[in-house]
């Protein structure tokens, strides 16, 4: 009898400590520096880019906009709720001409919104207020959401 109590006591102790075991999800899709080196700036196109890489999850609501590639790593740990642990922003701009001109990898530090990773030929990023968005949603996540409930 005692035997089967020390089985059962180690069973349940083994499987408690397997739910407390972190499981790592991974959401959306950003193009790793390897795939964006085969896009030419100035001329590569939105079809290109395409056949390249992919269409993006998110596109600039503006004429000659631009692609917005977005992953997010998300760590969940038994009844905690989940953790963003790492985001990263690919932004591909175009010109009036519908080819790329800007090549951008964002990502956070801190908190802060930082350049990974840059390839531009104009002065920068024009529509910071859709990266300001997607940023801004870290650690608003409810999964109770997701499953229809509040």
């Amino acid at each position: 009898m005692h035997r089967w109590f020390l089985i059962a006591l180690t069973a349940v102790f083994a499987l408690a400590l397997a739910g407390c075991s972190p499981v790592m999800r991974f959401h959306g899709y950003a193009p790793d520096d390897g795939l964006l080196a085969d896009i030419e700036i100035g001329r590569d196109t939105r079809e290109t880019v395409a056949e390249k890489i992919g269409r993006p999850g998110l596109t600039g609501v503006m004429e000659g906009s631009a692609w917005y590639y977005v992953q997010s790593d998300w760590r969940h740990e038994g009844w905690r709720p989940p953790v963003e642990v790492k985001r990263e922003v690919v932004t591909i701009s175009f010109d009036g001409g519908g080819r790329v001109s800007n090549i951008e990898r964002f990502g956070l530090e801190q908190g802060e919104v930082v350049a990974l990773s840059r390839r531009v030929t104009s002065p920068g990023l024009t529509s910071g207020t859709i990266l300001r968005q997607l940023f801004s949603n870290i650690g608003q996540f409810n999964p109770a959401q997701m499953l229809g409930g509040r």
